[in-house]
């Protein structure tokens, strides 16, 4: 299995960790058939507060049939978040990766660059739900169905609403690529 997580300018380290880190325990420790791929608009992507990460493709190089899933971590307005996520070559390749039912995972805003591109019209869906709401308001007007849960699972997409979850949201998906089982091994090694 092969997910590609995307990072947009602005990212959140801890949303992004939360995949590299179950997913590479359950290929190092448990041999998980699992392979991670990061992408980005360029080659080095700066996170929200100034970290910067060499990523493995730019967006060009992308081909939506080379994967199994993608993720996408939330990340800060102020730190240029949305000048990335919502660019219609982004937009585009979440509608390419919906389109062949592929898993979309979500932290946080990431969920609002997967509304904006209108996949989640009439599907259930979280983001960022603190400070009265005017995330999870931004995704009702991309037509998303609101739920106020930590995690929701809509069909192949995964959203949650806050950084907190981003362990919670990889071990889900490890367990929608792989098993319950390998899930669950990863989970308890890591002492979840």
């Amino acid at each position: 299995m092969k997910l590609l997580v995307f990072l947009a300018k602005g990212f959140e380290t801890i949303e992004f960790s939360g995949f590299i880190d179950v997913m590479g325990w359950a290929k190092t420790d448990f041999g998980c058939d699992v392979e991670v791929v990061t992408g980005g608009f360029n080659e080095k992507v700066i996170s929200s507060f100034n970290i910067p990460v060499l990523v493995d493709k730019t967006i060009d190089e992308i081909s939506v049939d080379d994967y199994d899933a993608l993720a996408i971590p939330g990340g800060f307005e102020v730190f240029g978040f949305y000048e990335e996520a919502y660019e219609e070559k982004l937009l585009n390749l979440i509608r390419q990766f919906d389109a062949r039912k592929k898993w979309i995972a979500t932290v946080c805003v990431g969920a609002l660059p997967v509304g904006k591109s209108g996949v989640l019209k009439d599907r259930k869906a979280t983001t960022y739900h603190l400070g009265g709401a005017v995330k999870q308001k931004v995704l009702q007007s991309f037509g998303a169905i609101i739920v106020n849960e930590p995690i929701v699972v809509d069909d192949n997409i995964i959203t949650s609403y806050g950084p907190q979850t981003a362990s919670g949201v990889a071990l889900l998906l490890l367990e929608k690529l792989t098993s319950h089982r390998e899930m669950s091994l990863v989970k308890e090694a890591m002492g979840f």
